[in-house]
This record gives structure tokens, sequence and C-alpha cells, in this order.
């Protein structure tokens, strides 16, 4: 297995080690200061090493051309489980608003289903830029939000970069339709 891959397989391991981390009670109710909690502070880290792990693991492969079929899978699914582990947090603690999640899960859907059926023509697709911009926002909404205990400013930040995210969500997913129209629409 590449040092790529098994960066990726190192974020997609982290993600029940949140969800487990979630349901402690200790770590909800104890605070580290203000309304910053110790759960906060370890999904932060958590989050932020995984994140960090996306950058790193696309870089290494693209750098020693150890760019795998396997990657190319699973980069983006642990990208994607990775960012809705850490919006359904914020979802269930009543952070983030419904509709921003359900918008980027739609997205995203769709921009795998995209996918699915260019693979199914050999024909693979790679994340266009504004994609990455969508993503990077997206990462670094999500950490700063995980910061919000800290100071109310901190929560409106988080949820202006997140409110950003989610339109370059939408900008994001209608240029992808749009780039690959023609092979979607003679798939129906």
């Amino acid at each position: 297995m590449t040092l790529p891959n098994k960066l990726t397989m190192i974020r997609i391991i982290l993600i029940p080690v949140m969800i487990i981390l979630y349901y402690i009670p200790f770590l909800r109710d104890t605070m580290v200061c203000l309304n910053f909690s110790y759960l906060y502070l370890c999904l932060l880290i958590i989050f932020a090493l995984a994140s960090f792990t996306d950058f790193l693991d696309g870089n290494i492969a693209r750098k020693y051309n150890l760019v795998t079929t396997f990657g190319k899978f699973a980069d983006p699914l642990a990208d994607k489980m990775l960012t809705f582990t850490a919006m359904g947090i914020f979802l269930a603690d009543g952070i983030v608003p419904l509709w921003v999640f359900i918008i980027i899960l739609i997205r995203e859907f769709m921009v795998s289903g995209i996918r699915m059926v260019m693979a199914e023509k050999g024909v693979t697709i790679a994340a266009a830029k504004l994609g990455k911009y969508k993503t990077a926002t997206t990462m670094v909404a999500l950490i700063v939000l995980f910061l919000s205990g800290l100071h109310e400013g901190v929560l409106i930040a988080g949820l202006v970069l997140l409110y950003l995210a989610c339109a370059l969500t939408i900008i994001s997913g209608i240029e992808y339709f749009y780039k690959n129209r023609k092979e979607i629409l003679s798939s129906i």
C-alpha cells in the first residue's frame, strides 16, 4: 500500500474515533475554557490532522507518481465521510443549519453519480479547481466551528465560511454538470 493510500486510510479510521468521542459525556461536559469543551478540542485536533492528511496524500501521490485506482476512489470518499461526520456533529449540536447540510449532501451525491456514469464510460474526471476551493473552504469553516465555543465572533466567522463553502458547493456543482453535460445527457 502506498503512503498516500495509508494516509487516506488513516483519515477513514479517524472518523469512527470522532463519533465515539462525541458520545463520551465527560468530554462534552468538561470545559477547557469558556464554552470550549474537551470534546471540541479533541475533535478539532482529529479533524485538523485528518484534513492535513488530505492535503498531504494528494501532493505526495502526484509528486512521486503514486496515483492509484484505490486512491482515486478512496480519497474523495474519505473527504466526504470526514466532512459529513463533522457537519453531522454540528447539526446535532444545533450549530449548522439543516439546509446547508442538505445542499452540500445533495451536491456530493450528484457529483458522485456523475463520476460513476463517467467511470462506466472509461472516463476519469479530476477534481476542478473550484471543487478544491470548496473542499478547502469547507474544511477551514469546520475547523473554525470547532473553536466556536471560544467566542461568539468565532462562531459567526465559522458560519460565514460555511455559507461561503455552501455557495462554492452550488457553483462548483453547476460547473461540474455543465462541463460534463454531453456525456451525462447521452447516457439518459
